[in-house]
């Protein structure tokens, strides 16, 4: 039996929510092995002059504790 732990990050990117997911998931990685899964919870953007400036991203990453 796998014993899974479920963590919220933030993440946000110039580019798009896209970019701004894997960059979550890219810095989680930095500490936490056994990523499974990337969950986006919720969706944002910061708007400056009528364009968008900054995308971001609130995700659920799963990952593996105990095997």
């Amino acid at each position: 039996m796998a014993v899974l732990k479920v963590i919220e990050i933030m993440a946000s990117s110039a580019k798009s929510w896209e970019d701004a997911a894997s960059i979550a998931v890219k810095t989680a990685g930095k500490t936490v092995k056994g990523i499974r899964s990337v969950y986006v919870q919720d969706t944002s953007a910061v708007v400056k002059n009528n364009k968008i400036t900054e995308f971001r991203v609130n995700v659920k990453i799963t990952f593996e504790v105990l095997n």
